[in-house]
């Protein structure tokens, strides 16, 4: 027989009422008696008593699930419905600009000026490609009081081959340039003590002209895996119409290794120069001078990057080596570069120490200065060390800024110097005091720079920037030629998708230089060459993505300064033409 739980829970609730009423009844029997409680009352609760039943189970709600097999039968049901297609919103965005790979430019103006250029390249297959430059530049002369001819060509041409892989990139080039110009800066004095018929018979006499020529031939490797990271090298053969020759090797490999989590990056530099003149400028010396420099160097550093600041630590040791003069000699350069972020990108402290050996050559000293004489002596200068620090970063989102102070001591620094005013030398058409020299010098500059530059909009761009410098010789020697303030400030503006136009000025101030003999004077005189201030600027119109016409205004002062000794430049200057861009 089955009790099921609710029949269990009755009869426990009839016992109960049982038990109470039983209970009752004996109470009634009880006399009066006298109970002493010797203890107070302590309650206890005693432990529930758990019922420990297994419930039972309904075995025929636990059977296991069927399988249902069922099949979909595929009938094509015919619709008419058809979706419209959506359509994206137009979007205004101007027209990109074509990229062509070459290009023409012609320009005339006067003083018989002419300027060409072309620019061709074509790309031999995936990777290759090969590239040629022609430049020309060419002015007749016709510059006011000069007395000789000042006219100068300049022309160059160079060749490039190269290739660009997944590894690395490579390329080669070799090039030619024809330069001439003239020694037509003749002191003010020349021939004052000769009568006129006679001062004009000399001047009549001088041939200024002298040409400069120069082949060379370099490449350069760019890698992307390995040890080695970047060589460059390249060979240069400078000559001059009085026989005057300079050969010249650099080479630069530049590698990286890894040591202790750290990147060490290690440049080695072997340039060589030599060369002869065959005239020396001194009266009592008339060998030829020769030389013949070589400049090894081993520069290793090492960069540390944190959150916000960066440091590069390393040095520079150099051997120089004269076979000439057997003056060979060491030479130790720091190499110490910080930066630290201030303010993120709107400020940044920099500071650093460098130094270097530089090689000085013939072919360099004609690129600055292209009247010299061919009777140079060429040493390297040691740069022992420059000590700067400085702040750049933004002022705005489009105007950025940057303001170093810098001391620099350097050792036979190459100044430019007239050479002295002769009349002994009639033979040579360098020697009337209308050609420089290069005097050697321990300079200490100190310089203070200063750059601001602003993108007002995508149309308009403004730059302005200072450098004021302090020169201190061992003695009472000048800094010939080294200019104390020089200023640059440059406007470029888009008119319109057709017209722009771009305005530079710039302003150098004084400088010194030393001329002797003047008149048979005894003792040489200090010349001040004042200040000048030039104004240049520019018109174009593209009248096609191929055509652009241009006009070029130079020296809108029309000022005759003088940027060099006895030398006034052309006056105010014109240039129109054109520049045509395109594809093969």
């Amino acid at each position: 027989m089955k009790i099921n739980f609710q029949n269990k829970t009755i009869i426990l609730i009839l016992l109960f009422v049982f038990q109470l009423s039983f209970s009752q009844t004996k109470e009634e029997s009880i006399g009066t008696e006298t109970v002493n409680v010797v203890k107070p009352y302590s309650p206890k609760v005693l432990d529930a008593f758990k019922v420990k039943e297994t419930p039972s189970l309904d075995d025929a709600g636990n059977q296991p699930k069927e399988t249902i097999k069922y099949s979909i039968l595929s009938v094509p049901v015919a619709s008419t419905f058809t979706p419209s297609k959506g359509k994206a919103e137009g979007v205004e965005k101007s027209k990109q600009e074509r990229l062509f790979s070459n290009y023409a430019t012609v320009g005339l103006g006067n003083y018989s000026t002419l300027n060409a250029e072309l620019f061709v390249t074509q790309d031999l297959g995936n990777n290759d490609y090969l590239s040629g430059m022609f430049r020309h530049h060419s002015s007749q002369g016709g510059i006011k009081d000069a007395e000789l001819n000042d006219e100068f060509y300049d022309t160059a041409l160079n060749i490039g081959y190269g290739a660009n892989n997944r590894d690395m990139s490579w390329a080669v080039d070799l090039g030619y340039q024809n330069q001439i110009y003239n020694w037509y800066g003749l002191p003010a004095a020349f021939g004052s003590t000769l009568l006129p018929e006679q001062r004009m018979d000399l001047v009549n006499k001088i041939n200024p002209n002298h040409s400069y020529n120069t082949i060379s031939l370099g490449g350069n490797i760019d890698f992307t895996e390995g040890i080695f990271s970047k060589i460059t090298t390249r060979f240069t053969h400078f000559s001059d119409n009085f026989s005057s020759s300079e050969n010249r090797f650099y080479v630069k490999p530049s590698f990286k290794v890894d040591v202790m989590d750290r990147s060490i990056n290690t440049n080695i530099i072997v340039d060589h120069v030599s060369g002869s003149f065959e005239n020396n400028y001194a009266k009592d010396n008339t060998e030829p001078l020769k030389y013949s420099l070589t400049n090894f160097g081993i520069e290793p550093s090492f960069v540390i990057l944190e959150n916000d600041w960066t440091l590069e630590l390393g040095a520079g040791l150099f051997y120089g080596l004269d076979s000439e003069n057997s003056g060979n000699k060491f030479y130790f350069y720091p190499k110490v570069n910080a930066s630290y972020k201030l303010v993120g990108d709107l400020m940044i402290f920099y500071a650093g120490a460098n130094g270097s050996l530089n090689q000085n050559s013939y072919a360099d000293f004609v690129t600055e200065n292209p009247f010299l004489s061919p009777t140079l002596n060429m040493r390297p200068t040691s740069n022992q060390y420059t000590v700067f620090a400085g702040l750049k970063g933004k002022l705005a989102n489009n105007i950025n800024y940057n303001v170093t102070g810098s001391y620099l001591n350097e050792k036979n620094k190459a100044l430019f110097k007239s050479n002295d005013y002769t009349e002994d030398f009639s033979n040579e058409n360098y020697a009337y005091g209308n050609s420089f020299g290069v005097v050697y010098q321990d300079v200490r500059t100190f310089r203070f720079y200063g750059e601001l530059k602003a993108d007002f909009s995508e149309n308009v761009t403004f730059g302005i920037n200072g450098t004021f410098n302090s020169y201190k010789n061992d003695g009472a020697l000048e800094a010939w030629n080294l200019p104390t303030i020089k200023l640059s400030s440059n406007l470029d503006v888009n008119i319109t998708k057709q017209w722009y136009a771009g305005l530079n000025v710039f302003y150098v101030g004084e400088r010194k230089d030393m001329q002797s003999n003047l008149d048979f004077a005894t003792d040489p005189v200090i010349v001040t060459l004042k200040s000048y201030f030039d104004a240049n600027a520019h018109l174009g119109y593209k009248y096609s993505e191929r055509l652009t016409f241009f006009l070029k205004l130079n020296n809108i002062g029309n000022q005759a300064y003088e940027k060099w000794l006895n030398y006034p430049v052309q006056g105010f200057q014109v240039l129109g033409g054109a520049n045509y861009k395109f594809d093969f």
